[in-house]
């Protein structure tokens, strides 16, 4: 049996991504979305869910680069000069490891953001994390501790077999995917351990921000036996705040509108949903 979720990330960035996000969903491929609950534009997010029962949201985790749910001044340690969430992940990893003050910010604006979207009304289907900060293993443990008082079920392993990858496109593996390969591995681990639903693999991670027509249909057509992630980030435009640079916005998002990935998606057979439909099968 295959199942496959298609999550638009970073929902409630912008309402160009909500843009994106609802016609992708009423016309198009697209089955889930995880909202930055922070964000600008995420009430207006929020109402588009509201509009679509059917589109399955999740929490996304914004740790880093993005806008905090707590004010500041009670995260001075997570946040720049700005008032933003740092962005320097390396010794932010570090900090957040070696000091004790940094974790309990840390913890204190992972259950703010559980809070605020607890209070939207909507279904937790899923949790993720921006730019998957979540390999850290002490951002991870701090969400598997917080999570379960907020019916967390289930959270996206960035596992992304290259040999899929490669039957698509000829490629290596990039920095990012060789960096989180391992950490991944050891995730998975884990949140098996922990008894929470997650997916065989997940796709998006060596092309991200460039999830074009080609290579999402390209998956489609090769879709395994299981349970598969594809993840993109489709927005109207790609001229907003937050936006980040070279990423093919619209590229993506005519990605998860075109007649191919519909045609490919049909031909696989696939159960598509979210996390919460997902099945085990013998």
């Amino acid at each position: 049996m295959k199942q496959l979720i298609v999550t638009a990330d970073d929902f409630g960035l912008a309402t160009e991504v909500n843009d994106a996000v609802e016609k992708a969903h009423t016309d198009g491929i697209l089955s889930a979305a995880s909202l930055m609950v922070g964000a600008s534009a995420s009430a207006d997010a929020v109402s588009c869910a509201r509009r679509m029962p059917d589109l399955r949201v999740g929490l996304h985790l914004t740790l880093v680069e993005g806008r905090p749910v707590l004010p500041a001044a009670e995260i001075p340690d997570l946040v720049d000069k700005t008032g933003r969430l740092r962005n320097d992940l390396a010794a932010y990893g570090v900090a957040i490891m070696a000091m004790p003050s940094v974790r309990r910010q840390l913890r204190a604006e992972i259950r703010a953001q559980f809070d605020t979207y607890r209070a939207t009304g909507l279904t937790l289907d899923h949790v993720n994390a921006h730019r998957h900060y979540h390999l850290h293993p002490t951002v991870l443990s701090e969400i598997l501790a917080i999570g379960v008082d907020y019916g967390m079920r289930a959270l996206r392993v960035p596992v992304e077999p290259i040999s899929l990858l490669r039957a698509v496109e000829p490629m290596r593996r990039g920095p990012a995917a060789m960096v989180a390969a391992p950490w991944a591995a050891r995730m998975l681990r884990r949140v098996k351990m922990s008894g929470l639903v997650t997916t065989d693999r997940v796709f998006g991670l060596a092309w991200s921000g460039a999830m074009t027509e080609g290579r999402v249909a390209g998956l489609l057509d090769r879709l395994p036996l299981g349970r598969t992630e594809i993840y993109t980030h489709p927005a109207t435009s790609g001229d907003y705040e937050g936006a980040a640079r070279g990423y093919r916005y619209n590229d993506e998002f005519a990605a998860l509108m075109s007649r191919r990935c519909r045609e490919a998606m049909q031909r696989s057979g696939a159960v598509v949903g979210g996390y919460g439909d997902l099945k085990d099968v013998g």
